[in-house]
């Protein structure tokens, strides 16, 4: 799934201003390794992540788990867990996506994710400071 990083798309978008990443995951069953289910497999590559999102200024604002489809077709819209990272820049989040240490994590991600879709976000509206 890093094939599909798309870093000429985020890098043509203005970076002046921090950037918030909506990650939606979809989890195997089993994961891939043997070693327990996607979750397992994915609390794994949390383990290893949260040190490079913090390391390039990031944090994890939000997230929780995805309880059901309210809008949209339920088998094309499905997803297990739903996070909101933050990061001082576009190119703070290229930056750990291309690093060495995050493709060694990413072993995990792929172990426990059929599917991790992660989109950028620019705010437009905040209720709270």
């Amino acid at each position: 799934m890093i094939d599909h990083l798309n870093d000429a798309a985020l890098s043509a978008l203005p970076d002046d201003v921090p950037v918030v990443m909506l990650n939606l995951m979809r989890f195997r069953e089993r994961s891939l390794d043997g070693k327990g289910s996607g979750w397992d497999a994915y609390l794994r590559y949390s383990a290893l992540t949260i040190k490079l999102i913090k390391a390039q200024g990031g944090t994890i604002i939000w997230a929780g788990d995805a309880e059901a489809v309210a809008l949209g077709e339920p088998d094309r819209h499905r997803w297990d867990y739903v996070a909101l990272v933050r990061y001082p820049s576009r190119a703070a989040f290229l930056a750990m996506m291309r690093s060495p240490e995050y493709a060694a994590a990413n072993v995990e991600r792929e172990n426990g994710c059929s599917d991790h879709a992660i989109v950028a976000t620019r705010e437009t509206y905040r209720k709270f400071t």
